[in-house]
């Protein structure tokens, strides 16, 4: 009995051991990476159009790596195989570009399907691994967008303004825009009637060279078309000027500023006038563009009119628009910017009254601006108010021609009580001359407008 007994034990024993080896088996097909058995992942990057002209952009992705994948196009009950690969070397993040197919030129398209099959390297499956097909729908479009110029303003100047209205129409578009020297995108409003956009646009001060400025238009399919938008150009007048910083200045002023724009405060002199007087301009002018983007109205507009920006009342000129300042400290040239506005001087915590209406946008602490009012005008059209000592307006508050909306102040970076006086184009600070003068307003923006429309209407 005893031997039956240990013979038993021991099957017993064999018996569990093989049990939790089978168990520990299992267990390691299932938590093993060599036998993962997730799927790959296809990401198809094209969208729902394609223009037949661009790569396929496809990417698969697995923990185990890519062994094989397959490309199919897909035409009612035509299919073309546009690219099969076994891969030599494993791959877990494959970034395809597959060519289209060759069709006859006057193939039009229209639904098609676009199937993505792949297998993974991992030991699944009876070492077969895990396979996927997935099946994307797509839409063939290789019609350009229609984009013509209807009307713009003849001329342009360096730091000035103009106007462009134009027609863009494609049932599938995607954007449309101008682009001056392929560098700024200025933001087209709908006008007057469907089909039909406006903008104003500026020639950036800190773009030297004129190259051309297009209407550029861009459907889901990416098929683009670009219309050249013609101008004849003209100078800015730049005067150079040099401003000597004293470290009075440096405590008192550029301290103060960058402290108030929660900046930290260098402990040299040099580098705490160039963190105010180049880094902190540099975001707030970066501001300035955010802001006026956001302005610019994304509904229909049938008009647009706006009378003569006025200078402060009893003023003088200290600088204008376009100036090159150079600085310097103890005799040496430490740094150069733009000034871009009108600073008028007047008697300390002087009346400043808005020559049109609008909507306050802006009225805050605004770094080397100081205490500043932006108001929106439509169209992208704001006008700046720096350096204000106190302000009688509220945010989003809507301000008739004539309100008073501040006084002058010294606030920012600067040197006295005075008003800087700005007009932006979609948050670019232009030339103020230009919309303060009513023979430049009629001729480049008013009159374009109105022969647009009648050209609009077919007369």
């Amino acid at each position: 009995m005893d031997i039956y007994r240990k013979k038993s034990n021991v099957l017993k024993y064999i018996f569990i051991m093989l049990l939790l080896i089978i168990i520990t088996g299992v267990g390691f097909l299932f938590v093993s990476p060599t036998f993962e058995q997730n799927k790959p992942i296809i990401t198809f990057n094209n969208g729902n159009y394609w223009n037949l002209k661009d790569k396929l952009s496809i990417n698969i992705k697995d923990q185990s790596g890519v062994k094989y994948y397959k490309v199919t196009f897909i035409d009612g009950s035509k299919e073309t195989v546009l690219q099969e690969r076994i891969l030599q070397t494993i791959d877990k993040n494959l970034n395809l570009e597959v060519n289209p197919p060759k069709l006859d030129m006057f193939y039009k398209g229209g639904d098609v399907k676009i199937k993505v099959e792949a297998i993974d390297n991992s030991k699944w499956n009876f070492f077969n691994g895990n396979a996927i097909s997935k099946i994307f729908n797509i839409t063939i479009d290789n019609k350009l967008p229609l984009a013509n110029v209807i009307g713009n303003s003849r001329y342009i100047a360096r730091g000035g303004s103009a106007v462009v209205v134009v027609k863009v129409k494609d049932e599938n578009l995607k954007e449309a825009y101008i682009s001056f020297n392929d560098k700024t995108k200025f933001i087209l409003t709908p006008f007057y009637k469907q089909d039909y956009f406006i903008a104003l646009i500026a020639w950036d001060i800190n773009i030297e060279h004129f190259k051309r400025v297009n209407l550029i238009a861009i459907d889901k399919a990416n098929n683009k078309t670009i219309r050249k938008i013609p101008f004849y150009i003209q100078n800015a007048r730049i005067k150079k000027d040099n401003i000597t910083i004293t470290e009075s200045f440096i405590n008192n002023v550029s301290s103060s500023v960058l402290e108030q724009s929660n900046m930290k405060v260098p402990t040299d002199l040099v580098d705490r006038f160039l963190k105010e007087n180049n880094e902190l301009r540099i975001k707030n002018i970066k501001f300035l563009r955010d802001l006026g983007i956001k302005t610019v109205p994304k509904t229909q507009i049938d008009n647009f009119s706006i009378k003569p920006f006025k200078r402060l009342r009893g003023s003088r000129t200290a600088a204008g628009y376009a100036e090159r300042r150079s600085y310097y400290f103890q005799g040496e040239k430490i740094d150069e910017q733009w000034h871009l506005g009108m600073d008028w001087a007047s008697v300390k915590q002087a009346t400043i009254r808005i020559s049109n209406k609008g909507t306050v946008v802006f009225n805050d602490y605004l770094g080397i601006y100081g205490n500043t009012i932006i108001v929106n005008h439509a169209l992208g059209l704001m006008s700046l108010y720096a350096h204000t000592s106190s302000t009688t307006v509220q945010l989003n508050q809507e301000v008739k021609a004539r309100q008073k909306i501040a006084n002058t102040g010294s606030t920012g970076a600067v040197m006295g009580d005075h008003l800087h006086f700005g007009i932006l184009i979609q948050g670019i600070e232009v030339n103020p001359l230009e919309w303060m003068d009513k023979y430049w307003i009629k001729t480049r923006i008013t009159d374009i407008i109105k022969q647009s429309k009648n050209i609009i209407d077919g007369k």
